[in-house]
């Protein structure tokens, strides 16, 4: 946290070093504001046609400066790291073409003034800034605790609506097909059908009467034919 309090303590300073570098002299007692942006990008070099506040050097200079204090806002290590470089490289390319249009740089009274270094010392700054400062730390989102249920006992299927035949009769008696007795786990085997024999062995069978008269082949076994009396 320290850290960081320093390195946007550096960045801030070294804004406000590049916006006011440009209101001291650059080169030959020639302000940085009177200097047009336009001659950085020209193969001319460096005229001394006088420029605008906004067309001058202060331009980048307070671009950077804006990207500074962004920076600083949102700690973001990236922005810091333009901003140096943008006034770092505005210093540099201007030296260039000053070079190129006095055919050589010198220092002192006639030569580079306390503008360029202002504005070096700035950038460099603003960078020594961008590396102390700590980026904002990214936290990942977890979701609510899902509640622990219990699971669900296993019941042969007779919770979720089955046929309830399903379990032999054992739950429900013997109306379908079981042998009536709660807990019993097996049926008795079924006999084969037998249309001519006795419908269980030991007992009779009584046929139904018609008129007084006994049936013997009715459709009490299930087969049909002519009654008999």
């Amino acid at each position: 946290m320290f850290r960081t309090f320093v390195g946007s303590l550096l960045a801030l300073i070294g804004a406000a070093g590049a916006v006011w570098s440009p209101f001291r002299a650059w080169y030959g007692g020639r302000h940085g504001s009177g200097i047009r942006v336009d001659d950085l990008f020209t193969g001319v070099g460096v005229t001394p046609d006088k420029a605008a506040l906004l067309g001058s050097l202060f331009l980048p200079m307070g671009f950077a400066a804006l990207l500074t204090l962004l920076g600083v806002l949102l700690r973001s290590r990236l922005a810091l790291l333009l901003a140096g470089l943008l006034v770092l490289g505005v210093t540099v390319l201007w030296m260039v073409r000053q070079g190129q249009a006095a055919g050589s740089l010198t220092a002192g009274g006639d030569g580079l003034g306390y503008g360029v270094a202002t504005a070096f010392g700035s950038g460099l700054l603003i960078l020594l800034g961008a590396y102390l400062t700590h980026g904002r730390r990214r936290t990942r989102a977890y979701g609510e605790p899902v509640p622990y249920e219990e699971p669900v006992p296993y019941d042969d299927g007779r919770r979720y609506g089955e046929d309830p035949r399903s379990d032999d009769g054992r739950r429900y008696g013997s109306g379908y097909g079981g042998t009536g007795e709660r807990g019993s786990g097996e049926q008795p085997p079924m006999p084969p059908y037998d249309p001519d024999g006795p419908d269980d062995p030991g007992t009779t069978r009584t046929l139904p009467t018609i008129g007084g008269s006994t049936v013997e082949g009715g459709s009490l076994d299930g087969t049909s034919g002519p009654p008999k009396t």
